[in-house]
């Protein structure tokens, strides 16, 4: 499980680690856009949450969660769950409805160079990329043209959208480990680790690898010390 500020790099990492490990990606993110774009009743109640920089309603995200997590291909090859939870609430749903992770990481960006991060991020309709006006911008002019904003990619959004996201990370860490440091066992032998995530994404992943593969070399070594 990866949990992060918008713009603290998530995506990059997920791509890195399912790249490696094959690990199922799941967005929640992901699975809440496609319900907008499918303009369903839940689509358009996400939509307006959104919109305020506000969390969705449990109701609606739960479930599509716990349904992804239980399709055959995360079952068999394992999952990594990108943007959830994302308050106790969902901590403990997820709990509830038996899904532990062995891992989660936290990435840590200061404010200033999120809300930079997030202002300057465009998006290709054409191909999905995201591309970043200062830090990668497109290609070619054709490319600049036709990049969109996310609505939500506004620095008045995203303020809102770190208040909201640091207000409940903590309580998200307290579900699985009443207290925590820089890397933890705790009680669902799970690991906890925190990683400063306003470095290159080399160095970045090279900690998160490190953790994977020690959680790995451990589970060979002795099964019943890590949640199957």
């Amino acid at each position: 499980m990866i949990s992060g500020a918008p713009a603290s790099g998530k995506g990059t990492q997920c791509e890195l680690i399912t790249q490696k490990y094959g690990l199922v990606h799941i967005s929640a993110g992901d699975l809440l856009r496609a319900e907008i774009a499918s303009g369903s009743e839940n689509g358009r109640l996400a939509k307006e949450h959104m919109e305020k920089g506000q969390l969705v309603p449990n109701e609606i995200v739960v479930m599509m969660v716990k349904d992804r997590l239980s399709q055959t291909d995360a079952e068999q090859n394992g999952w990594l769950l990108d943007g959830y939870p994302r308050s106790s609430s969902q901590a403990t749903a997820l709990q509830g409805f038996g899904f532990h992770p062995d891992l989660f990481i936290v990435l840590e960006v200061p404010e200033d160079i999120l809300v930079e991060r997030v202002v300057g991020r465009r998006l290709d309709p054409v191909t999905g990329k995201i591309y970043h006006l200062k830090y990668s911008p497109p290609e070619t002019e054709e490319i600049a043209a036709r990049l969109t904003q996310r609505f939500d990619d506004t620095e008045e959004k995203v303020k809102l959208r770190l208040k909201t996201h640091n207000q409940n990370v903590s309580d998200v860490l307290s579900i699985f480990c009443s207290l925590f440091i820089e890397v933890k066992w705790c009680l669902l032998f799970m690991i906890i680790i925190q990683i400063k995530g306003n470095r290159p994404k080399e160095e970045v992943f090279t900690q998160i690898d490190a953790a994977l593969s020690e959680m790995l070399q451990q589970r060979n070594t002795d099964p019943s010390s890590l949640l199957s």
